[in-house]
């Protein structure tokens, strides 16, 4: 009996393990074949929808995107958004979470569901136009920033994760005649590191992404964001980088699909580069921000 249960659970871990492993191509397979096409000539990248092995290699491709200054002031820009936005961000998140998961707090629970309210409703999209209108947000680089400076679904992930904390943890602080921003920067802060990368990561991967309020209000070139470069050139196709690139004294073909895919790489890759470093704190940080209310 034990032999046969044993025989079924072997087989239960194949099937399971095969799903999850073609899950798992189903999903690297179009980055794969992104990275391909992206280092494909221009016969190549004409002729092949998608490949399976490389059939050129070629940095053409990458060196037309980098030799394009509406390219490189783009890529500054959301590198300047990821800082500035991530760090104002978190300084905002940790306020508020902190503020809100204290139970000495007058009036806590109801400015908790006030906060709430706001996922759910908003005054709309006219309304919010013009009060960054009227408070000079236009063709500002704050406009990428302070709007998405506090996320609620990320203050109640930190929020619960400072619940859960010890209550003990503060008494004895107070015991010891700490204040309330000595409690927060020197124990809960270093104590909830989990969450602190996972919310970061949320709001890095954000303003990295950021192209809806650029496109809203900026209006200046070299304001535009990495993202919103990329949306104009692979959904509106309204950037064209040309099709021959002066290579030493030999006119160089680069297709346009290929450029498209490269800049898809250059925006992607620094993402993924990020996740290996903060996947240790990811699970635990969103599971523990999540299952205290």
């Amino acid at each position: 009996m034990k032999h046969d249960k044993s025989i079924g659970n072997h087989i239960a871990n194949i099937l399971i393990y095969t799903f999850l492993g073609l899950f798992a191509l189903s999903i690297i397979f179009p980055f794969y074949n992104m990275l391909l096409i992206s280092f494909a000539t221009f016969e190549d990248a004409a002729s092949r929808s998608f490949s399976m092995v490389p059939a050129s290699f070629t940095l053409d491709n990458y060196r037309r995107i980098f030799a394009d200054a509406q390219v490189l002031s783009s890529i500054w820009v959301s590198v300047r958004n990821v800082v500035v936005g991530t760090s104002l961000a978190m300084f905002m998140t940790i306020l508020t979470s902190y503020a809100l998961s204290r139970k000495n707090v007058p009036g806590r629970r109801l400015m908790f569901y006030l906060v709430i309210f706001t996922m759910y409703f908003n005054a709309g999209l006219i309304p919010w136009y013009m009060v960054l209108l009227n408070i000079g947000f236009v063709n500002s680089f704050w406009v990428m920033t302070v709007p998405s400076a506090l996320s609620v679904f990320n203050m109640i992930l930190m929020r619960n994760y400072f619940l859960s904390l010890p209550d003990s943890l503060e008494e004895s602080a107070r015991l010891d005649g700490a204040g309330e921003f000595v409690i927060m920067f020197r124990i809960i802060v270093p104590l909830s590191l989990p969450i602190m990368a996972t919310v970061a990561l949320f709001y890095s991967v954000g303003f990295w992404n950021e192209w809806w309020h650029a496109m809203l209000f900026i209006h200046d070139g070299s304001m535009t964001p990495l993202a919103l470069l990329l949306r104009r050139l692979v959904i509106e196709n309204s950037i064209d980088f040309g099709d021959v690139m002066a290579h030493a004294h030999t006119p160089v073909m680069v297709h346009n699909r290929a450029l498209q895919l490269a800049t898809v790489t250059v925006a992607t890759v620094p993402i993924l580069c990020v996740y290996p470093f903060l996947q240790k704190y990811f699970t635990k940080g969103i599971m523990l921000g999540a299952i205290k209310a």
